[in-house]
C-alpha cells in the first residue's frame, strides 16, 4: 500500500473513531439527563383506547394494538414520567340533549381512567398537584393527571366546571375543533366570536377553583379575550408555532409573547400536520373528506358508530400515509418558541392517541430521542428540566394557589 494512500486511511479511521466517542458521549448525556429530570407530556387521547377490548393499558400494546402510542410499560422505556390522560368529547349539537349526552360520556370516560389505573396500582396512580406526581414516581410509579378536552360536558350550566374538578381534571380545553357555548374555535367557519358570555363565566370560575384554562384549539379571538379576563397564567396543551407551520390550530408570534406575558405555558404538539405542511396527497385528502361527509363530520354519534367512524380513519390512514415530520423539525418549534416566548415558557403535549407522532418519536417509548435532540443543540439540563415539566408544573401550582 503506498504511504500517502496508508496516512490518509489511518487518519480517516481516526476521525471515525473519534466521530463514534463524540456519539456515543452524546447519547449517554442525554439519556442521564433525561433519566434525572421530571418529564410529563401534558396531553394524550389515550383513554380513548380503554373502550377497546384488545387494548390493557398495563401491558406494551405494540404488537396487539398497533396504532396505539401509550402505556405503562412503554411510558417506562421512554422515561415519561407523568402523563395527562385526556377526557375527550367530540363537540355535537348545542341543545339540552346533546349537553347531557356530552356529560355523561365525559364523566364515563373519567371512569374509565380510574378504573384502568387503579387495576394497575402497582405500577402508576391519579394525581391532582405536582407534589403528588413527585411523590408516586419516587416511588418507581407513573403519575398521572386528567385535562378535559372541549368544554362541550360543561353545556351551559356553570356547575359542571366544579363537577369535571372534583373529579379529577386540572386543566380544560375550552372547544374543540367547532364552537361551542363557551368559545369559538380556531378551525369551524365562524371562528370571531372569541368567549360567550357564558365564556365569561367559566373562566373565573376555572380561576376560582384552580383549573388550569387551556388554550390550545381555541380561536385567535378566543385566545385574547381569555388573556383579558384571566387572572392566573394559562396554557396550551398541545400547540406549535404557526410562524413555522401556518395552520390555525398553531400560536402565532404575537400569541406566544402575549402567553409568555401572562406567565403561561405552550406545550409542543407533535402531531405531524401542525409540525410540517404536509405534502400534497390528493386520494388522501379525498378519502379522508368521504369519511367526513359519510360520518357526518363525526358529529352526534352514537359510541357504536363513533367507533365504527375511528375504525374506518385508521384503515385509510393506514391505506394512504402521509411523510411524517421528525424530531428535528419538532426541535425547530422548540427552538424558535424559546427564542420568542423563552425557555420558561415552553413544555411538550404530543397529542398521541390522538394523532400526535413524527419520525423518531412515533410513541411514549421514544421520548427521549426529542432530549437527544435538544442536548445535541446545546440545551443545558436546566433549561430540559423546565421544558420536560418544569414549566408546566409552575403554572400547575400558580393556578391551584386559590386566593
Amino acid at each position: 500500500m503506498p504511504r500517502f494512500t496508508f496516512f490518509f486511511l489511518s487518519i480517516f479511521l481516526i476521525g471515525f473513531h473519534l466521530h463514534g466517542q463524540v456519539t456515543d458521549r452524546l447519547h449517554a448525556k442525554a439519556e442521564r439527563i433525561h433519566r434525572s429530570v421530571f418529564t410529563v407530556d401534558s396531553h394524550a387521547d389515550t383513554p380513548m383506547n380503554f373502550f377497546d377490548p384488545k387494548f390493557n393499558v398495563g401491558v406494551d400494546n405494540s404488537s396487539s394494538v398497533r396504532r396505539s402510542k401509550v402505556d405503562f410499560p412503554r411510558m417506562s422505556k421512554g422515561g415519561l414520567d407523568g402523563i395527562f390522560f385526556a377526557v375527550f368529547t367530540g363537540q355535537g349539537s348545542r341543545t339540552a340533549e346533546g349537553n347531557e349526552k356530552a356529560r355523561k360520556s365525559a364523566l364515563q370516560t373519567f371512569d374509565s381512567i380510574y378504573s384502568n389505573v387503579t387495576r394497575n396500582s402497582g405500577i402508576a396512580g391519579i394525581v391532582t398537584t405536582p407534589d403528588e406526581a413527585y411523590r408516586i414516581v419516587k416511588k418507581g410509579k407513573r403519575a398521572i393527571f386528567i385535562g378535559v378536552e372541549n368544554g362541550y360536558p360543561v353545556g351551559t350550566d356553570l356547575s359542571n366546571v366544579k363537577l369535571l374538578f372534583d373529579r379529577g381534571a386540572r386543566y380544560m380545553t375550552l372547544c374543540h375543533t367547532k364552537n361551542n357555548d363557551i368559545c369559538s374555535s380556531s378551525t369551524d367557519s365562524n371562528n370571531t366570536v372569541g368567549l360567550t358570555e357564558f365564556g365569561r363565566q367559566v373562566v373565573p370560575e376555572m380561576n376560582k377553583l384552580g383549573m388550569m384554562v387551556d388554550v390550545s384549539h381555541v380561536s385567535d379571538a378566543s385566545f385574547y379575550d381569555v388573556l383579558k379576563l384571566t387572572t392566573k397564567p394559562v396554557i396550551a396543551s398541545h400547540s406549535c408555532s404557526r410562524a413555522l407551520c401556518d395552520n390555525p390550530r398553531n400560536l402565532t408570534d404575537d400569541m406566544l409573547k402575549a402567553l409568555s406575558k401572562n406567565g403561561g405555558v405552550v406545550q409542543m404538539c407533535i402531531l405531524s400536520a401542525y409540525v410540517k405542511t404536509p405534502d400534497p396527497l390528493p386520494a388522501r385528502d379525498s378519502a379522508m373528506k368521504a369519511l367526513r361527509a359519510k360520518w357526518h363530520n363525526f358529529q352526534d354519534l352514537t359510541e357504536s358508530q363513533m367507533d365504527s367512524a375511528r375504525r374506518e380513519w385508521w384503515k385509510t390512514d393506514e391505506l394512504y400515509p402521509q411523510k411524517l415530520a421528525t424530531v428535528s423539525d419538532v426541535c425547530d418549534h422548540i427552538d424558535h418558541m424559546v427564542k420568542v416566548a423563552g425557555i420558561d415558557h415552553v413544555g411538550i403535549g404530543t397529542d398521541f392517541d390522538g394523532g400526535g407522532g413524527v419520525l423518531g418519536c412515533n410513541d411514549v417509548s421514544e421520548m427521549g430521542n426529542i432530549t437527544l435532540e435538544l442536548v445535541r443543540r446545546g440545551y443545558s439540563k436546566k433549561q430540559i428540566k423546565k421544558i420536560w415539566g418544569g414549566n408546566l408544573m409552575r403554572v400547575m401550582r400558580e393556578v391551584e394557589r386559590v386566593e
